[in-house]
């Protein structure tokens, strides 16, 4: 009898061991004359459970982990193949209380399929939405997105069907639909997850972006950190040509779409789209001023629809199940679901997919489970490098794009990183400066100076050089980087600065010298 294993290629899982655990479980099912199949998967998001196999029975899959080479006899012995009892059995998957208690819909294949077989992505309900599409036509499409309130994932939260129309009713020659996939910020892994794990939710997006748009050719452009996400991309493009679901005719109706995937050289400018058209169309990535904006003069010059990897995959759903279903999650303005990744000083890091409206608190300790250390958390920085610190009392704050705002912080890319009391803050401010200067394109003086002029003014106050009058310096460059950069790396750097500055004064006293802005 064959049996089936699901191990993950994850890059998480690989770098704890998942290629050894495979090797080691072929070559223990050899011995004992088993007849074993290996599928490699992506991950579920259990990051603290990697690498976290799955066998397939016939009471359904049955998962253990974290998964050892050395681990691979004794499950064997066990009676892996049936889903024998074992001190790292976890059970059915599904039912694990971390995943369960998740809403589900972007993310609900990634570590169910083989990431780059069209077959097993159509057996598991993928590809209905660009049924659903073709059937619609290009209106009935834009409308389907706006309908559920879907908004940009990727930071901005600028709502998607209001783009998507706009590229949809410009007249060109050629249009293009770009995947902004240059995941740059810290705490940040759910694009590359999904890229690795579940590619065709990501492909079949696009597509569906192409038929509502117009567009015939499509562009990932991706980060060079992500070399499994570009090798399994690359696959899954190719075989979705084979298999027509690409290309010159799209499942036979007779509407084309070509995809590519492009690197990027590592800069985090290349997140800002005008940069990243820039570094797409080969020149270096520097902003662009707008007005005019991509949707209608963007790569080369023609209409281009630019969306983050976790907004186009979220259009399969919309199409396949409608508008209504989608918008019945969350709350207010902010709709759907949120791929939130959990990250930092904590147990139990990974991805986590939640409708708008869960707060702060409830992801760090419903899911969490606390901080790694068993220290107090002090401090939660939300939405990347350019998001605010928040202390303990603002932990109730809900996750949805107003709520944020209203606290002076942002969404963002769903990225959540968690400090423990050890945490210096006055040090995390120095390096929102820090990091803002070196990444930045230099295009304009707020940004290329004002960063570097930040890093020695914190260097003056965490020196207790006259904190009080340096401190107001800070506060001017910030006020200036806000209101004078071109693009969100200047004008959200004040973010991190100012709300570690607020909530948390302490830090920034040297000789009983209170900071100008906790007065």
């Amino acid at each position: 009898m064959s049996v089936t294993i699901y191990v993950p290629r994850d890059a998480v899982a690989l770098g704890l061991g998942a290629n050894r655990v495979a090797r080691a479980l072929f070559a223990g099912a050899e011995r004992r004359g088993l007849d074993l199949r290996i599928v490699r998967t992506g991950s579920r998001g259990l990051f603290w459970l990697e690498p976290m196999i799955e066998v397939a029975t016939p009471a359904g899959r049955i998962a253990y982990g974290p998964v050892r080479p050395e681990d691979a006899d004794a499950l064997l012995d066990s009676g892996l193949d049936q889903g024998g009892d074992h001190p790292l059995r976890l059970g059915d998957p599904e039912a694990i209380p971390y995943l369960a208690r998740q809403h589900r819909l972007t993310f609900h294949r990634c570590g169910v399929v083989d990431p780059v077989s069209v077959e097993d992505y159509r057996a598991h309900g993928g590809y209905r939405g660009l049924e659903a599409a073709l059937r619609l036509g290009p209106a009935a499409i834009v409308e389907a997105v706006r309908g559920s309130g879907l908004r940009g994932r990727g930071g901005a939260g600028f709502p998607a069907g209001i783009k998507w129309n706009t590229v949809m009713l410009a007249q060109a020659d050629r249009k293009y639909v770009v995947c902004n996939a240059d995941e740059g910020d810290s705490g940040t892994f759910a694009d590359r997850m999904m890229m690795e794990g579940d590619p065709f939710s990501l492909i079949e997006g696009m597509t569906i972006a192409g038929i509502a748009t117009g567009a015939t050719r499509g562009y990932i452009y991706l980060r060079s950190e992500y070399p499994q996400a570009f090798a399994t991309l690359k696959e899954a493009i190719a075989n979705g040509v084979i298999a027509g679901v690409l290309g010159a005719d799209v499942m036979g109706s007779g509407r084309s779409f070509h995809l590519e995937v492009r690197l990027g050289a590592g800069a985090y400018i290349c997140g800002e789209e005008t940069s990243l058209l820039e570094s797409l169309e080969g020149r270096r990535g520097i902003v662009r001023a707008k007005p005019p904006i991509p949707a209608l003069k963007g790569f080369l010059g023609r209409p281009t629809l630019v969306n983050n990897v976790m907004t186009f995959t979220a259009v399969p759903w919309i199409l396949e199940h409608g508008a209504e279903a989608y918008a019945a999650y969350g709350q207010g303005r902010s709709l759907g679901t949120l791929p939130i990744q959990l990250a930092g000083n904590v147990k139990h890091g990974g991805l986590i997919e939640y409708a708008f409206g869960i707060t702060l608190r409830e992801v760090i300790e419903d899911f969490g489970g606390g901080t790694r250390s068993g220290r107090p958390v002090r401090a939660v920085q939300v939405g990347g490098p350019l998001g605010a610190y928040f202390p303990d009392h603002l932990l109730d704050t809900p996750l949805d794009y107003e709520a944020m705002a209203a606290a002076k912080g942002l969404v963002g890319h769903g990225g959540i990183v968690v400090f423990d009391d050890t945490v210096d803050m006055a040090a995390q401010a120095r390096f929102a400066f820090e990091f803002c200067a070196a990444e930045s394109c230099g295009k304009c003086t707020p940004c290329r100076i004002g960063a570097t002029r930040g890093v020695e003014t914190m260097d003056k106050v965490i020196a207790g050089i006259r904190p009080r009058e340096n401190l107001k310096v800070v506060e001017d460059l910030c006020e200036v980087m806000t209101d004078g950069s071109l693009c969100a790396m200047g004008g959200l750097t004040p973010m991190p600065v100012m709300s570690a500055i607020t909530h948390f004064p302490d830090d920034f006293t040297r000789g009983g010298d209170m900071p100008v802005a906790a007065e």
